[in-house]
């Protein structure tokens, strides 16, 4: 069975999600579905089916963030450095733009593009692996080749 690499901030967020929605959002919705139940003829009962819906959401994503949880290789950041490696926080430049963009590079189960989180699997965290403040990269992207300049590396 693959390890799946985790930073430990991604791990302790995805066990507060699983502890949320199993304390909290769990015994809600069960709630929810016996309430509904108590309106009688389940056939048109729209609240029972969007309870119902909602639990099966809730069970499902319990069941992949504990398949995620027993698979994760947590590594600790704060004891690596020097070039780009799973964890890196990299400060880019784009060489088109001259806009400057933060980067943590993550596990798949962590990451959120919105957030700066890369997924290590992506064309840019591909390109950055391995690399040193100073170099200059190219990714080819659905828009076309993006240019990027690695001006800072941090780990922790």
């Amino acid at each position: 069975m693959e390890k799946l690499p985790l930073t430990r901030a991604g791990q302790q967020l995805l066990d507060a999600e699983l502890r949320q929605l199993k304390s909290q959002d769990r015994p809600t919705i069960i709630k929810a579905i016996a309430e509904a139940r108590e309106h009688g003829d389940l056939s048109e009962n729209a609240e029972y089916h969007a309870a119902r819906e909602k639990q099966s959401f809730i069970e499902g994503r319990i069941k992949e963030l504990e398949a995620i949880l027993s698979r994760a290789d947590v590594i600790d950041t704060s004891k690596l450095s020097g070039s780009i490696k799973f964890g890196a926080r990299v400060k880019l430049l784009d060489e088109d733009t001259d806009e400057e963009r933060n980067f943590q590079i993550v596990g798949e189960a962590e990451a959120d593009l919105e957030k700066g989180l890369l997924n290590i699997k992506s064309p840019l965290a591909r390109a950055l692996i391995g690399k040193d403040e100073g170099d200059s990269v190219d990714v080819s992207t659905p828009g076309g080749t993006k240019s990027y300049e690695i001006l800072e590396i941090k780990y922790g």
